[in-house]
């Protein structure tokens, strides 16, 4: 524990609440400005009359066809955007605290290729957007549960051969849903899927923030209230059992929580790369790496990068964009940046 408290990033203790403060002001700012973009803009003023109508009761001057961009494709949008760019890259936090791996991201598990072999089927089978929700999101956590009982199966509990059985999940998956694109019908069901997996919030609806943010914010709030102990676990599983903690019920529960986040994430927008594997580092830059601070500056960075993204995604091209496409553009150069600026030294 005092070897994570001596290391420091670009702030000093007694500022990193003010500093994660001032995220969210950002975040709310960018909120509002992505309110405003898209094929049909919409001054800032009509975007705070709407809103303010909304908060305080108090009439509104804009006509209904703005309010109705605003509040129903654009709001649930943006709310979505930031559940789940915050969700994937606590993920990736937790994950990496609790393999001792920065490289690791929220996928290290086959969640997001069970999830596409589940959301292609559904395909496969006309279950219909919200069948497709549900599959994608059984996939992904059966996924998990192989991969899970790989250590159990070899009798042999350790982090690597965690890792390991994700690799050959995520392998086998990748090779189901390779044959299942090919079984399907090349002019619409494989082109809808292909959509799917390279990621998009376009269909995004009240409804499905309402079904994501429950379960969202119970595994969002169980992971801070157990941060602590995963800078316990990151000093290794010798050291984290001396001090008392039982590693293996706090390392499934952390996976647990991890992979519902990812799960509910994927399920509705399809697969999105980068933020759980970028936005970890870039937080640990700015305030070091104490997960007591780092997860919940991941939560508001992961949220507001991939509003960013989305925005972009909408206003860059007259065809909207899937996400992964800008993600992978953006994200491997500024992934680049960060390990120049850590001056990592890769072996």
């Amino acid at each position: 524990m005092e070897e994570i408290e001596k290391k420091a990033g670009l702030f000093s203790k007694g500022r990193d609440y003010m500093f994660i403060l001032m995220l969210c002001i950002l975040l709310l700012a960018l909120s509002i400005v992505a309110l405003c973009l898209g094929r049909y803009g919409i001054p800032i003023t009509d975007v705070m009359d709407v809103l303010s109508s909304k908060l305080f009761g108090t009439p509104s001057n804009v006509n209904q066809t703005i309010e109705n961009i605003i509040l129903n494709l654009r709001l649930p949008r943006i709310i979505a955007s930031i559940l789940i760019g915050g969700s994937l890259a606590l993920a990736g936090a937790a994950y990496q605290g609790i393999f001792r791996n920065s490289l690791v991201s929220p996928d290290i598990l086959g969640v997001s290729s069970g999830a596409g072999l589940g959301a292609s089927l559904a395909i496969l089978c006309n279950f219909g957007i919200f069948g497709l929700q549900i599959s994608s999101f059984i996939g992904g956590i059966l996924a998990v549960i192989i991969t899970s009982s790989v250590p159990k199966l070899l009798k042999n509990s350790s982090t690597i051969i965690l890792v390991l059985g994700g690799i050959i999940v995520n392998g086998m998956m990748i090779s189901l849903l390779g044959l299942a694109k090919y079984m399907m019908d090349t002019e619409n069901k494989l082109a809808e899927i292909t959509y799917w997996l390279l990621g998009s919030l376009a269909k995004i609806s009240k409804g499905d923030v309402m079904v994501i943010s429950i379960p969202m914010v119970i595994s969002i709030i169980l992971l801070l209230a157990i941060r602590w102990r995963v800078n316990i676990l990151a000093l290794g599983e010798n050291e984290a059992k001396n001090l008392g903690v039982n590693t293996e019920l706090y390392r499934g529960l952390i996976i647990v929580l991890s992979t519902i986040l990812t799960a509910c994430a994927v399920c509705v927008s399809g697969t999105i790369g980068w933020v759980g594997l970028i936005v970890p580092h870039l937080g640990r830059m700015l305030i070091g790496p104490d997960n007591k601070n780092l997860f919940p500056l991941t939560i508001i960075m992961g949220g507001g990068f991939l509003l960013v993204i989305d925005t972009l995604s909408r206003i860059v091209s007259p065809a909207e964009l899937p996400i992964s496409i800008l993600m992978g553009l953006l994200g491997a150069p500024f992934y680049f940046w960060i390990l120049y600026k850590q001056r990592m030294n890769v072996s």
